[in-house]
């Protein structure tokens, strides 16, 4: 096995994270949570112009926190009746919820499965932030200005993390779906979302999150891997914040929507994929999460890869996931 760039794996297995935590961070997301559940979902399900045999293929959409219209690509198995497992999905930075065509794999074994656009991304989700569109860039420090004015509610994935929870608390109201048998997957940003969904949701049963981004940024930083997907925490020191002054407090802002800390919040048996060679999401930032995890757990090492594709990963994911 060849080294990784980052820690040793023996240091790995047991790194904690430096990124800090926000004293109040527990309190913070069962205030957002509070607020996610009391919302009137609004749900809407139009049939698609795309459809398959076997399948019904619908737009689904709900309101979010702030007002947003949210997207998610919804598909259920044609003419079963009776309970059944759903799985949903969440993509990569900048993406959007992918082809119809590959959610049929798991529609063909009787599942439902649900799609998730993020807000402001390459999908239909709405940013509420009051314009229509991508709004991509700088994700990760939209709102972080708020933050350090005492409003960390506004900062975005804040919103994009309760999206994924109430995409969930939808699908597990769906009449065709067994709430108890509810899992989740994605791989970079998606797994980030899956991290976040199975942490704020505790019904989510199975998860395969594959090297999820948001996690430990401290360290990121440190590694002087500010740059790729997490370029934006450059731009903002350079632009905001140009001798650091305000380094502590900006890491402890963004300790608010760091996954390492939602981690231990997992009731969900989780099978995670991680390349020992990744610079976009580094090891280290990878384990501070999984190494708070205190539920039952797996991680499938890829040693040679980085952030790209994992060979056979699917094909694991699939059969893990056909578990629920």
């Amino acid at each position: 096995m060849p080294l990784t760039f980052d820690f040793s794996l023996e240091k790995l297995k047991t790194y904690q994270g430096i990124n800090p935590k926000p004293a109040d961070f527990d309190a913070f997301w069962d205030s957002a949570l509070a607020e996610m559940r009391a919302l009137d979902d609004e749900v809407e399900l139009v049939p698609a112009a795309f459809q398959a045999d076997g399948a019904e293929c619908f737009d689904l959409y709900f309101t979010g926190v702030g007002g947003a219209r949210v997207h998610a690509k919804y598909l259920r198995p044609t003419g079963v009746n009776e309970p059944h497992p759903a799985v949903l999905m969440f993509h990569g930075y900048s993406g959007n919820s992918g082809d119809w065509q590959d959610k049929l794999a798991f529609v063909s074994q009787g599942f439902s499965v649900a799609a998730l656009d993020c807000r402001g991304q390459g999908g239909a989700s709405q940013d509420a932030g009051g314009v229509t569109g991508n709004t991509h860039s700088g994700h990760i420090i939209r709102g972080l200005d708020d933050a350090l004015a005492s409003r960390p509610e506004n900062l975005l994935f804040r919103q994009i993390f309760l999206d994924t929870a109430q995409l969930a608390k939808v699908v597990m109201a769906m009449p065709e779906v067994d709430a108890a048998r509810v899992g989740a997957t994605g791989g970079s940003q998606g797994g980030a979302l899956t991290v976040a969904c199975m942490s704020l949701e505790p019904r989510i049963k199975l998860a395969a999150p594959v090297f999820p981004f948001l996690s430990d940024y401290k360290r990121v930083w440190e590694m002087d891997q500010a740059k790729d997907a997490y370029a934006e925490l450059k731009t903002f020191f350079r632009f905001y914040d140009p001798n650091h002054e305000r380094e502590d407090q900006i890491f402890e802002k963004l300790g608010y929507i760091d996954i390492q800390h939602l981690a231990p919040r997992i009731e969900a048996k989780v099978l995670w994929f991680i390349g020992l060679m990744d610079t976009i999401c580094p090891p280290s930032s990878q384990f501070a999460a999984y190494n708070k995890i205190t539920g039952e757990k797996e991680m499938v090492f890829y040693p040679d890869f980085g952030h790209e594709g994992l060979p056979g990963s699917s094909d694991k994911i699939f059969q893990f996931l056909r578990g629920l």
